[in-house]
């Protein structure tokens, strides 16, 4: 893209606020809000009113900054995929946050939610966790800073993600197995929101990704906005360009998209995110309500939630985060799946090509591409971006299974 062309895309943005602070009432679009009960409004209040003072505090920034440096190993490196883009006729590059410590994007986070409840005054974190990564964020940052957690995890991804359950436990958290509904993410979710609800005062609910009532959706993708930000100035030394056409990141809830898309939004780079096939939020759901927030959610015709189901655990959640929604209706970025087989083989591929083992969430993003590249929906030499979320020990016993 010409310097022209990028001069003229940055101002038809500019003003637009795409990805800055949400409208009043916590809105994106028709998307997002707060809906809770009386018992928790206050609460929601309380961590607005601490997050903006923090954000606007040098001092937290600062502090925050410092430690995920020294803690966790930022800024993680760009790694270009030469190999594998050779086979696919592209540019593939690779922002490595399964090279964070925990191994994956989750500690970002986990670590500012966690300065932030000590802010609060909060001695305890409570968190939801689906394939366990957040979870294990929340326990280490927890650890890190003296603080209890207690994290609510589906009895189903306990068992599939059994290496997770046992990590949060050696870092000191209280893991409780949920035996609910579907015994996955959705259902881990409502019980940890329930178990808000009768711990305000001490206890901070640390959300993992870029759902929940307001503030959360844009709380959780500041705090992950650092991967965007890291990005941008690794694209800039690295590319020919300076941008990539094309930047493409896995969602569940969608945080580590919501992160890295916030570092190319004044840009024309075209945003991808990739769902699994059984829990396509983003691209098959129907407006609705549903822990504490407005978007698109899996329904039947009766307006009930319909579970969702995927190889990886992290994308078992049936809605898609509201700021994601309104990409989608704006036409900033749209939304695609992949199926579970397309998802294995992309996994193989890149352990065999890059010497890279990607998580089954990550690998989303990664099976879009392939297909993508192979049918010319992506030109040749086109230069992608893909946010490689988390890495793949946790999944190990599944693939032994499947591979």
């Amino acid at each position: 893209m010409q310097t022209r062309d990028v001069l003229a895309w940055r101002a038809s943005v500019a003003g637009s606020g795409v990805m800055g602070e949400p409208a009043a009432r916590g809105r994106f679009g028709e998307y997002g809000g707060r809906y809770v009960p009386e018992s928790l409004a206050e609460a929601c209040r309380e961590v607005d009113e601490a997050f903006r003072g923090a954000w606007a505090d040098p001092g937290f920034r600062g502090a925050l900054t410092r430690l995920l440096a020294v803690h966790v190993g930022r800024p993680t490196p760009l790694t270009p995929a030469w190999r594998l883009s050779g086979e696919l006729g592209v540019q593939l590059y690779l922002k490595r946050e399964d090279l964070t410590h925990t191994g994956s994007h989750k500690i970002n986070n986990a670590l500012g939610q966690a300065l932030l409840a000590t802010r609060m005054g909060r001695r305890r974190l409570i968190a939801e966790t689906g394939a366990g990564m957040h979870g294990v964020a929340t326990a280490t940052a927890a650890a890190l800073l003296g603080l209890e957690a207690t994290v609510f995890m589906g009895e189903r991804d306990m068992e599939r993600q059994s290496l997770n359950v046992f990590r949060m436990r050696l870092l000191g958290a209280e893991v409780v197995p949920v035996t609910s509904g579907s015994r996955t993410l959705k259902d881990a979710t409502s019980e940890a929101m329930r178990h808000w609800v009768g711990t305000t005062d001490d206890s901070h609910y640390c959300v993992g990704s870029v759902v929940g009532p307001d503030p959360y959706p844009w709380m959780v993708r500041e705090f992950q906005r650092v991967i965007g930000e890291e990005a941008r100035v690794q694209c800039a030394a690295e590319l020919v360009t300076g941008v990539p056409d094309h930047v493409v990141a896995c969602v569940g809830g969608g945080s580590n998209a919501a992160g890295t898309f916030a570092g190319f939004v004044d840009t024309p780079a075209r945003f991808v995110g990739v769902e699994a096939a059984g829990g396509a939020g983003a691209s098959g759901g129907r407006l609705g309500v549903l822990h504490g927030f407005r978007s698109l959610f899996l329904q039947d015709d009766e307006g009930q939630i319909i579970e969702a189901d995927s190889i990886a655990a992290g994308l078992d959640y049936p809605g898609v985060g509201p700021e994601h929604a309104h990409l989608r209706d704006l036409g900033r970025a749209r939304y695609v799946t992949v199926t579970d087989d397309e998802v294995l083989g992309a996994t193989a591929r890149l352990a065999r090509t890059e010497g890279i083992l990607p998580a089954l969430e990550s690998a989303h993003a990664l099976a879009w591409v392939i297909r993508a590249a192979g049918s010319g929906e992506l030109p040749a030499g086109s230069t992608v971006l893909l946010t490689l979320s988390g890495r793949g020990d946790k999944d190990v016993s599944t693939l032994k299974e499947l591979l």
